[in-house]
């Protein structure tokens, strides 16, 4: 089917590699386009095979999950990563979600919710295990940003907690999407986050985008 989410899986144990495959083939709207066994063979793959969704393990041998986040990150058209691993602790998931991870599951995640997840990051939100949200609210400092934010850069924020392009927040808000970009840019750099994803995580731990 032409409107399948395409997903790379990229982990460093091929028994991993092939459940994943043979459940997500089974879903309707999902198809496993790739497979590596570290993040060395996932640019010239991406390039390859054009994935929307990569599943990605952070610790792998060679380049591993985190120096793989940040050479997809600054690509155009990269797609977004969906972190799979067995990780919990601040010393692997703040890393991650820096390097702009859209997603931060566990392994022992249910493989429908696994599933919803890809299907969540596909459509533009960050998706976070409870626990995770909770150890980068208690790694991250709280700083001032918010209060800097302009009425409008606020209303933009909250949008992209929401998961909105640039495109629906300008429509939403009768603006252009030029304009959109500047205030996208504007809440980065006062905000002090690298990526759209840092800034809708920062957001959603202020309570912006519940409404």
């Amino acid at each position: 089917m032409a409107d399948r989410i395409r997903v790379l899986v990229v982990d460093d144990h091929p028994v991993v590699r092939q459940g994943l495959r043979v459940f997500l083939d089974i879903q309707d709207d999902l198809q496993v386009v790739g497979e590596a066994a570290d993040g060395s063979e996932v640019a010239a793959l991406v390039d390859e095979l054009r994935p929307d969704v990569v599943l990605l393990d952070l610790k792998m041998p060679g380049v591993d999950g985190v120096e793989t986040l940040r050479l997809l990150r600054d690509r155009p058209d990269a797609p977004r990563v969906l972190v799979v691993t067995s990780f919990t602790d601040p010393a692997s998931v703040v890393p991650a979600m820096r390097a702009g991870a859209a997603g931060y599951v566990y392994k022992d995640v249910a493989p429908e919710a696994l599933a919803q997840g890809i299907r969540s990051v596909h459509a533009g939100h960050a998706l976070l295990a409870p626990d995770v949200a909770a150890l980068l609210a208690s790694a991250e400092p709280r700083d001032e940003g918010l209060a800097d934010l302009t009425e409008r850069e606020r209303e933009v924020l909250a949008e992209l907690a929401r998961g909105r392009s640039n495109r629906e927040i300008a429509r939403g808000f009768v603006l252009s999407e030029k304009t959109v970009k500047t205030h996208v840019s504007n809440i980065l750099m006062k905000l002090g986050v690298a990526d759209r994803t840092q800034a809708a995580l920062y957001a959603q731990r202020h309570g912006l985008g519940d409404g």
